[in-house]
């Protein structure tokens, strides 16, 4: 049974959502990921008038008969959305923690494929895979969801990117649209091959959650930091300019790898920070990936 509080903050999500998809993207979202063409159905016999462009030519050499390829309208897609419930997740300075903001995200992008009349489905994943919901349409089936990420009590606290995008590509039967949310705090090198697979696979999108803490530590004296992956307490002195210099440094250089990453395997990256509206970025991106498709 559903506590008060989780009952009343369900209801609050799906309300802030759902307008920010009806006011702010609902269009946008069609335009990226509706009318994408034909899908392939199956192989006939050629038939007098038949475009002699779809025959499909192993099928003819195999049977010594000429075959055509059959096409039907691509009506529904298939949404997944891989939310990172690792430790570092529980971190926000600003506004929310980072699995609070993966719940709206999740809440914003499976409301709006509703809308669209399309599948949607979900995977919760530490250094296991810990949930996986199958893709159904509904009003009904995304609150489940919404009600799952927020509830969720993940028995790993590490991140393995590699076995969830591994887990989708085996349990994905068709090309779908892969909606991948985490903060990516893990060895690049560990997940960079299977990023580029999965990509050839669906239609896979970066959702990069971070927290401004993260890039940049102010001056607060004596800090105590608990890696939340590992439980290790690390005290440091955030007075020293140099230590903090340094600290800034090395942030932007793993910022700078991760877009690299990214770039390579020709994986959309869409950034997002507990510090502002995740609605603008959303936005941004799919008008953005628009534009680029009408090119």
């Amino acid at each position: 049974m559903l506590s008060t509080e989780l009952f009343q903050k369900i209801k609050q999500i799906e309300i802030h959502t759902r307008q920010i998809v009806n006011d702010s993207f609902a269009g946008e979202y069609h335009s990226v990921f509706k009318g994408r063409g034909m899908e392939f159905d199956e192989v006939r016999p050629y038939l007098p008038g038949d475009d002699i462009r779809t025959i499909d030519w192993n099928v003819t050499a195999r049977t010594g008969a000429p075959y055509v390829k059959r096409y039907v309208e691509e009506r529904e897609l298939t949404v997944m959305l891989a939310v990172d419930a690792s430790g570092s997740e529980n971190f926000g300075s600003i506004n929310r923690f980072k699995h609070e903001l993966a719940a709206e995200l999740t809440a914003v992008l499976s409301f709006a494929a509703t809308n669209n009349n399309d599948k949607v489905g979900l995977m919760i994943f530490t250094d296991q895979v810990e949930l996986l919901i199958p893709a159904r349409k509904g009003r009904k089936h995304v609150l489940r969801m919404i009600r799952e990420l927020l509830a969720f009590e993940p028995q790993g606290t590490g991140t393995d990117l590699q076995l969830a995008l591994d887990t989708l590509n085996r349990v994905l039967k068709r090309r779908s649209i892969v909606f991948l949310v985490s903060d990516f705090i893990s060895d690049p090198a560990s997940y960079r091959q299977m990023l580029a697979i999965t990509n050839r696979r669906h239609d896979l999108i970066a959702m990069d959650l971070s927290d401004p803490l993260e890039l940049e530590i102010p001056n607060v004296g004596l800090l105590a930091l608990e890696d939340a992956e590992t439980g290790e307490i690390t005290w440091l002195d955030t007075s020293q300019s140099s230590w903090r210099r340094e600290f800034r440094d090395r942030a932007a250089q793993r910022k700078i790898t991760k877009e690299q990453l990214f770039l390579n395997a020709q994986v959309d990256r869409v950034p997002i920070t507990t510090a502002e509206d995740y609605a603008n970025a959303l936005t941004h991106f799919f008008k953005v990936r628009a534009r680029r498709l009408r090119r």
